[in-house]
């Protein structure tokens, strides 16, 4: 009997640079998922060509072409339900998901965030993380549920608050840590290691 390969639907708005070391990471050959589709909410996202190029396929749906929050959701899950995902990641998407849409996968739906939860939820992380004066700040792999940025938490990488830290150079070392956790996080679903 062959083994499922856990299939994973990335979602992104922009370039894409967590779905990048997913699909860098889904193409190694002990690799237990494999990405069967990158949707994007933006016509010009650029990780949709990153996607084309590495052969994955690819579907744009506009949110501004839809009334409401539950129409564009529902036109999502079923492209995402056609492509026969097991797994949701979220990657750089930049729409709130309504709670039917997180219902409809619940424990199968996971987001990256950059800060160690549940510190900063929400938008500016870095920023903020700045402002508070924290000594340590990071990124969380974590579990998606209605409410924001409150799922439980899979996987977390913290960095060093830096004296001469500012914004950029914060992310900058921040999303280091989520190329190596979120393919982590991934591989650990996709064997049954983490349940929701």
């Amino acid at each position: 009997m062959t083994k499922h390969t856990s299939q994973v639907a990335i979602l992104i708005s922009g370039r894409g640079s967590n779905m990048q070391s997913i699909l860098a990471d889904s193409a190694q050959a002990d690799c237990p998922y494999q990405v069967c589709l990158v949707l994007s909410n933006r016509a010009d996202a650029q990780g949709l060509n990153t996607a084309q190029a590495a052969g994955i396929p690819t579907a744009v749906i506009q949110h501004q072409d839809y009334p409401d929050r539950i129409s564009f959701d529902q036109q999502m899950q079923h492209c995402i339900q056609t492509h026969h995902a097991d797994v949701v990641a979220l990657a750089g998407f930049m729409r709130i998901l309504s709670a039917e849409f997180v219902q409809a996968f619940s424990g199968r739906l996971i987001n990256i965030h950059p800060s160690l939860l549940p510190e900063f939820k929400g938008l500016h992380t870095h920023q903020r993380a700045l402002e508070s004066g924290v000594k340590e700040h990071g990124a969380s792999v974590h579990f998606v549920t209605p409410e924001l940025d409150a799922g439980p938490i899979i996987a977390q990488a913290r960095v060093p608050v830096l004296a001469d830290d500012d914004v950029d150079s914060l992310a900058a070392r921040v999303l280091e840590q989520e190329h190596l956790i979120y393919p982590q996080a991934l591989r650990a679903l996709a064997q049954g290691e983490i349940k929701f």
